[in-house]
């Protein structure tokens, strides 16, 4: 077995020793509600005929004995989203091939997903990030009956894979596997959407044209294809051990797809580690190193961060940055480059990259996991045979190394996140789609306090020259920490004319953050008395994401002593149920500790 990286082993003895009192005491309260009889063995029996009344003879007569396991699902499925709308079977596939395996399984509720590509810029997505935490409290709701002695979670999409995770950790003695869709087919190159998006924005073609582009590139059921968060919350669930070895990027509506599905039924029967004790210090560290090696979302900055937290672990921005220092960039994925996760996967995938990190020291291969008795196991992807499911060793090269390299050959000698500090507070920014020449910048702020207002700016020419956009009051006190994305082309129109560009905020940019550099997640907030409430147009701003500075350049004595303003863009506390999440927007916590409305 490889030894861990001293980097890794180091940061990951620091997290152990900062979570040992959080850590122990979360572990002795999951192992106090474990039992070695089937959990509705404690309920009395008014509390059990109610909990197999709508079931068939054949179930009520193995619920009533208490022998046989009971697995819940819980399902994110709607089918207005097209990551979600292939689980529209999964519950039926489940039941059948529990059943088979001498189980039985119910559906034991829903949770919310939304989607944040139709919300982008909508007042809905005030109510996104929020939605992770509803998530997590409709999972907990679903196993809160004690019906259940393991947990099938179905879901795939930004906020809805962290909050399930969240959930299931509050139930950390049960065994859990996540189950994924898998992605839609590759659309329109994401290059070119691109290209349209940012002539759009220019005013060069119309909204026809727009959304011929969107609809070419989002065409299908399953997961959109570019590595934003939905993408990265596979990769991640699958490097911690989650997932089923290779199951993260099989395509909906396949073969293997069912196949790995009914095997997840089956597994979940046989695991005797709980979900509680398998996320332990080290799946996270590997999931910070996954995330840093291939250049994923953004988001995960807070997710990890909140997951961490629910397990009685401390996880801190420190430590990516510190990981981040000694794990090579390894993917080139759009944003981050032209390829989608289907190309990724067809280059060797998860399996390629797994083994290649583990050679290397920089995952814990003795973490356990839902595939194996340890990480190896996901060096290894799955295929049919005439036997039926087998894993087979990753191949030794890259299938394409303009995708996917090895770590002898990487596209960059640093992961793509780095945090920068300073008089404004602290900040993430993803340089993994970001040229050198633009990785620091010295400008004239503009502020702004909504998107609009930087739009309409932008509309009236008012942007045409260097500068740093301020956007602030977007932080999670204030609105609930949109994502920005509707900036992502202005900017990016003025970084085309040969203008230095930057944005820095509190609010949110997520996977699809591109290639203008984007100091985001900003803490403190504005609206929590953060110094980005002191900047005034015209202040210099010195962001150097090299050098992980952040600062304005104003004397240290007229900084402090200036009044922060109040926000000139109209209140969000009321209209399309912003109004039911002020306990939410009273309640939450800073980024920088997983922006989450939990103790």
């Amino acid at each position: 077995m490889t030894s861990p990286h001293p980097v890794v082993a180091r940061i990951t003895e620091r997290v152990a020793a900062r979570s040992a009192a959080r850590r122990a005491d979360y572990l002795n309260r999951i192992r106090a509600a474990r039992d070695d009889r089937p959990a509705r063995a404690g309920l009395g029996c008014a509390n059990l005929a109610h909990g197999f009344a709508a079931c068939g003879p054949a179930e009520k007569l193995q619920l009533k004995g208490a022998k046989a396991k009971n697995i819940a699902i819980v399902s994110a499925y709607n089918d207005m989203l097209s990551a979600h709308q292939p689980l529209h079977d999964y519950p039926e596939r489940i039941k059948a091939a529990v059943r088979a395996a001498g189980g039985t399984a119910q559906f034991a509720g829903g949770v919310p997903a939304m989607c944040d590509g139709i919300t982008q810029g909508r007042a809905g997505m005030e109510l996104s990030l929020f939605s992770r935490d509803v998530v997590a409290m409709s999972t907990a709701i679903a196993l809160a009956h004690d019906m259940f002695d393991g947990a099938l979670l179905l879901g795939v999409c930004d906020k809805i894979v962290p909050g399930l995770v969240i959930g299931a950790l509050s139930f950390g003695h049960l065994p859990v596997i996540l189950v994924p869709a898998g992605p839609m087919p590759s659309g329109l190159p994401n290059a070119e959407k691109a290209k349209v998006r940012k002539r759009h924005a220019a005013g060069e073609v119309g909204r026809d044209e727009l959304l011929a582009a969107e609809a070419a590139s989002y065409h299908a059921p399953g997961t959109c294809t570019f590595y934003g968060t939905a993408n990265s919350n596979q990769l991640l669930m699958e490097v911690m051990g989650l997932h089923l070895p290779g199951a993260s990027f099989v395509p909906p509506g396949t073969a293997l797809r069912d196949v790995l599905t009914d095997e997840a039924a089956r597994r979940v029967l046989r695991l005797t580690t709980p979900v509680g004790e398998m996320l332990d210090e080290r799946a996270f560290v590997n999931g910070v190193v996954a995330l840093l090696a291939t250049g994923g979302s953004t988001n995960h900055t807070l997710h990890l961060v909140a997951m961490a937290a629910a397990a009685g672990i401390e996880l801190t921005w420190d430590d990516f940055d510190e990981l981040s220092s000694v794990t090579p960039l390894l993917t080139r994925l759009y944003p981050n480059g032209t390829a989608d996760v289907n190309h990724f996967h067809a280059a060797g995938g998860t399996a390629f990259l797994i083994g290649e990190l583990i050679g290397a020291g920089l995952l814990h291969e003795d973490a356990r996991t839902v595939g194996g008795d340890t990480l190896a196991a996901y060096s290894r992807t799955p295929a049919l045979t005439d036997q039926g499911l087998a894993w087979h060793p990753a191949p030794a090269t890259s299938g394409d190394p303009a995708v996917l390299r090895p770590v002898g050959e990487p596209f960059d000698a640093q992961g793509g996140l780095n945090t920068v500090r300073g008089n404004l507070g602290r900040a993430v920014i993803k340089v993994s789609a970001v040229q050198d020449e633009h990785r620091a910048i010295e400008a004239p702020a503009r502020v702004f306090d909504s998107q609009q207002q930087l739009q309409d700016a932008f509309a009236a020419g008012e942007l045409d020259g260097d500068l740093i956009a301020v956007v602030r009051f977007q932080g999670p006190q204030a609105n609930g920490m949109p994502e920005l994305h509707k900036l992502t082309p202005p900017l990016s129109v003025l970084q085309d004319r040969g203008h230095r560009v930057a944005l820095v905020t509190d609010g949110r940019m997520s996977g699809a953050s591109g290639t203008v550099p984007a100091a985001i997640h900003l803490s403190p907030e504005a609206a929590a008395g953060g110094p980005l409430g002191r900047v005034r147009d015209g202040d210099p701003i010195r962001l150097d994401a090299g050098k992980g500075l952040l600062e304005v350049l104003v004397p240290d004595e007229e900084f402090a002593a200036r009044e922060p303003q109040a926000s000139t863009a109209p209140p969000a506390e009321t209209g399309t149920g912003r109004e039911l999440f002020t306990a939410f927007r009273r309640a939450v916590g800073p980024a920088e500790r997983g922006a989450g409305v939990f103790a």
